[in-house]
């Protein structure tokens, strides 16, 4: 194409001249102005230039309408309606800045917010600490466990303004308000917040029966990733998919919620950041002006892939963290790990969603290098990876299962299930040679081999 372009500049300018100075051949012609020859090289170098130029820029603007577009056809609402589909312990934590947000900016969000709750039954103890029944255990026979003395956990929710389960000791905003019923609490929400385990999403994402309104959008801050074919497939385009069956509907435009946040803490008021990967930056600002407060510093990136697998991924390289925390390696290993599954979290996200715009500026955020290194020393998968190693060195080995029952309180492991599966996608691209210590990883959790050998990466 340049060649072409060459050609026609040199026609358009080289020969004009030669035929008006054309002369008998015996004649030695004048020879080109040498402004005339400038003029034809930067032609040609300006031309196709600027040909490039013109269709970076169309095919840019291009994208930008058509995001643009999709913005534009969201409806003007007076005010913001907020749901919140989870609350165990970070959609609890998360209620407590959403929830005060609400009422702070009561020009932009109704004031109540609804929160979906698994429902539960509890009782307070004689030491004071509230029970629930034994996992698996059932009422006597014609009875129910209200008989019993329990009380549906959202009615104590209400009631003292607290997840007596999830988060105990934390107050939240009286704006939340509990309730068992999805449909009810997405019925016309404009602004749709998913913090459950991913496994809930396909049985519970149905029983909103698309009550939420038309122009909805939606943030996942849910930590892991599914996976169809040997191939990753992102919560956010999980959610997304599942809730443009709803018969007429406009597809709901989804981002995420990523960052260095331990529930706990979070719901505390220890500061801490998050990072927000959007698909367009104005709907990034909404979701900012939702979550960020004084202690919780809020920050959106035109960057959903890179934001979300970040989130799932830093799970894996945890159990790796623990692994070396387990066997008693020192700082020095455990950085060295930090680093290596940095490396190699980058390399996934290239390998597998290179197409979806990755930026390595992603991984310089909250959801990246932040969000590893407080998991890798205090996230619930370093914690059972600990124990999961320690038991194997002292010959009495746990199962995850068992040591996700004892540790965690009724939540999930998320590194466990996601080496599994990034493990099958590594096999079946052929590219376990190229990612040492997520395989490592998978074979001391899954296949026998001895936590010490977190190190035999180096090959």
């Amino acid at each position: 194409r340049l060649s072409n372009t060459f050609d026609i500049v040199l026609n358009m300018t080289f020969l004009p001249w030669q035929a008006k100075h054309a002369m008998p051949t015996e004649i030695e012609p004048e020879p080109m102005p040498i402004v005339s020859i400038l003029v034809t090289i930067g032609s040609c170098l300006l031309i196709p230039a600027l040909v490039l130029g013109w269709r970076a820029i169309s095919s840019t603007e291009s994208s930008e309408l058509k995001t643009s577009t999709a913005v534009a056809q969201r409806p003007k609402f007076k005010k913001e309606k907020v749901a919140l589909i989870g609350s165990g312990n970070w959609g609890s934590a998360i209620a407590t800045k959403l929830g005060v947000n609400v009422l702070q900016h009561d020009t932009s969000f109704e004031r109540e917010v609804y929160m979906w709750v698994f429902e539960e039954f509890v009782k307070l103890g004689e030491d004071g600490k509230w029970q629930r029944p034994a996992r698996g255990a059932k009422p006597p026979e014609g009875k129910t466990w209200i008989d019993e003395g329990y009380r549906p956990l959202t009615e104590v929710i209400n009631e003292l303004n607290e997840n007596v389960v999830y988060l105990p000791g934390i107050k939240l905003p009286k704006s939340i308000v509990a309730s068992p019923d999805i449909k009810k609490c997405v019925t016309d929400a404009t602004m749709l917040v998913f913090v459950i385990p991913h496994n809930f999403l396909a049985p519970i994402v149905p029983k909103m029966e698309g009550a939420f309104a038309d122009g909805a959008v939606g943030i996942s801050l849910i930590k892991g990733i599914e996976f169809e074919g040997g191939h990753p497939v992102l919560i956010s385009d999980l959610l997304q998919k599942e809730m443009s069956k709803s018969e007429g509907k406009m597809p709901v435009d989804m981002s995420v919620l990523m960052g260095a946040n331990v529930a706990n803490e979070v719901a505390k008021g220890d500061f801490a950041e998050a990072t927000i990967g959007c698909t367009d930056m104005s709907i990034g600002e909404k979701w900012v002006k939702l979550f960020n407060t004084p202690d919780f510093k809020v920050d959106a990136v035109s960057d959903v892939a890179g934001a979300e697998l970040c989130g799932a991924l830093k799970n894996v390289v945890a159990l790796g963290a623990g692994f070396c925390d387990g066997v008693g390696f020192g700082g020095n290993t455990k950085a060295a790990i930090i680093r290596i599954g940095l490396k190699e979290m980058q390399s996934f996200c290239q390998v597998f969603y290179g197409s979806r715009g990755i930026k390595d500026e992603t991984f310089l955020e909250s959801c990246g290098v932040a969000d590893l290194i407080t998991t890798c020393f205090g996230g619930r998968n370093r914690k059972c990876s600990e124990i999961f190693a320690k038991c194997r060195v002292a010959g009495t080995p746990k199962s995850w299962e068992v040591i996700e029952a004892e540790e965690l309180n009724g939540q999930k492991l998320q590194g466990t299930g996601t080496a599994k599966d990034v493990m099958t996608c590594l096999k079946q691209a052929g590219k376990e040679s190229q990612f040492p210590l997520f395989s490592m990883i998978y074979k001391i959790a899954f296949e026998g081999s001895p936590p010490s050998d977190v190190i035999k990466i180096n090959n």
